[in-house]
């Protein structure tokens, strides 16, 4: 009797749990109500299946129980038994299976309008390319992918020059616009997964894989990879922004198109000094930092990461939470630079200053930031070079001190908590992992014996 009464009550539970619950689907801002529709026969199927065989076997237990002198029946077989059986297994199955192939026919037609999004995945970053004003991305092979070139856009199609390619974990999409996604992926399997618009494809190596969706809801959305695609899996994010019709076009027309990157004009390296004559007085003549003043090392990086760190200095992006004492000095020498030329400039003279590494100042377990490391070495690299194409700086050499504060910053949320700061954020998650200041110590003792 105890036995029943529990498989009643977790029937009932269950289904209490399920309509009471406050976790339930994000809510969808696409055209993919069918998926939702799918799903919710395939619970309210399994759900009626699932309480009536526990009210069955509830009953079963009271009604055949043991009772002194009684002896049990055997029935081989019961025709009409198994043809019910036969009929409501047949008729759930059905129920669950049908409508998930006229969506997957719907799923597998992708609108003639619809406008092209190529998407990149790689340990653990998202880059994508959208076809320029010819509406034709160029083609790619595998062959021509390096640090310059990404997405290994084929250098003799004449389709490329116009193609805009974003190496940001941001990428915008019109409202009401169909929109086919080209995915790619350049070593392991990933997984390009929107929970609002109801998307999710598997990115196999050597393959392109695609979905389609027409989102009808403005908003920034979380991109997540949802296939464990290594130690770093978690960290994997992006965002997909949908926008007005005006407002993408404005967001598109301030994007680069790669025939644009290669023809920008190389950055003034004397303006560059003149610019940096303020900075040299906590950084060092040579950009090799002091600690007194707690001013990192500056030479060794490419003139990429500094630009970016610069923008984002003055575009608040760093340098604004209350804690963070020397980037919000810092803040406000960033605004002294007027436009991106003159970061560009900034950048460019201090990325040719002489590469000198600073000498270490920490000490820990080499052999335990070996094991640490392996996450970091997808985007930083193995011998902690850096890697432009993951947007990942250069570690190795630099000032030891300042990436011990600034792994603390992104642990503690001092850093990477605004909404913009894609990078940021993924380190802040990364940074999550060093449970304490020791494996700080042990991560930045093997980057200085590299």
């Amino acid at each position: 009797m105890a036995l029943a009464i529990a498989l009643v009550g977790l029937a009932l539970g269950s289904v209490l749990f399920h309509f009471l619950s406050p976790w339930y689907f994000t809510p969808i801002a696409s055209n993919w109500g069918a998926i939702d529709t799918t799903i919710a026969i395939t619970f309210w199927v399994t759900g009626i299946v699932f309480v009536a065989v526990s009210f069955f076997m509830a009953w079963a237990l009271v009604r055949y129980r043991h009772r002194a002198g009684a002896r049990a029946a055997y029935e081989p077989e019961n025709k009409k038994l198994e043809w019910w059986l036969l009929v409501l297994t047949g008729v759930g199955v059905a129920a669950m299976l049908a409508p998930g192939l006229v969506v997957w026919a719907e799923v597998v037609q992708v609108p003639k309008n619809a406008q092209v999004v190529e998407v990149l995945a790689q340990q653990w970053h998202w880059s994508y390319r959208l076809p320029g004003k010819d509406g034709k991305l160029a083609t790619v092979h595998s062959r021509f992918v390096n640090d310059g070139n990404p997405f290994g856009i084929n250098p003799a199609d004449p389709n490329g020059g116009d193609d805009v390619l974003l190496s940001t974990a941001e990428v915008h999409v019109p409202v009401g616009q169909p929109v086919k996604l080209l995915l790619r992926s350049k070593d392991v399997l990933h997984n390009f997964a929107v929970a609002q618009l109801r998307v999710k494809m598997d990115m196999v190596p050597g393959l392109v894989t695609y979905a389609w969706f027409t989102p009808t809801r403005t908003g920034s959305y979380d991109l997540l990879c949802e296939e464990l695609c290594g130690v770093g899996h978690f960290a994997m994010r992006g965002r997909l922004v949908v926008d007005e019709p005006a407002a993408y076009q404005a967001w598109l027309d301030r994007q680069q198109t790669a025939a644009q990157a290669r023809a920008r004009p190389a950055a003034d390296v004397a303006a560059g000094k003149a610019a940096y004559a303020p900075c040299a007085a906590c950084h060092g003549a040579n950009g090799e930092g002091n600690v007194a003043l707690n001013a990192p090392r500056l030479s060794g990086h490419g003139a990429w990461y500094l630009e970016r760190q610069l923008r984002s200095f003055k575009q608040g992006l760093r340098g604004t939470h209350e804690k963070d004492v020397f980037g919000r000095m810092m803040a406000p020498m960033a605004a002294t630079l007027a436009d991106d030329k003159a970061v560009a400039d900034v950048a460019a003279y201090v990325a040719g200053l002489p590469d000198a590494p600073v000498p270490a100042t920490i000490k820990g377990n080499v052999k335990n930031g070996r094991e640490r490391y392996a996450t970091c070495a997808s985007c930083h690299g193995a011998d902690g070079r850096g890697i432009m194409a993951t947007n990942a700086p250069r570690l190795q050499g630099m000032s030891d001190w300042y990436m011990a504060t600034q792994l603390k910053n992104f642990r503690d949320g001092v850093r990477g908590g605004h909404p913009q700061d894609i990078y940021g954020g993924q380190m802040a998650l990364v940074a999550g992992m060093l449970a304490d200041d020791a494996a700080i110590g042990d991560i930045l003792a093997y980057i200085n014996s590299r």
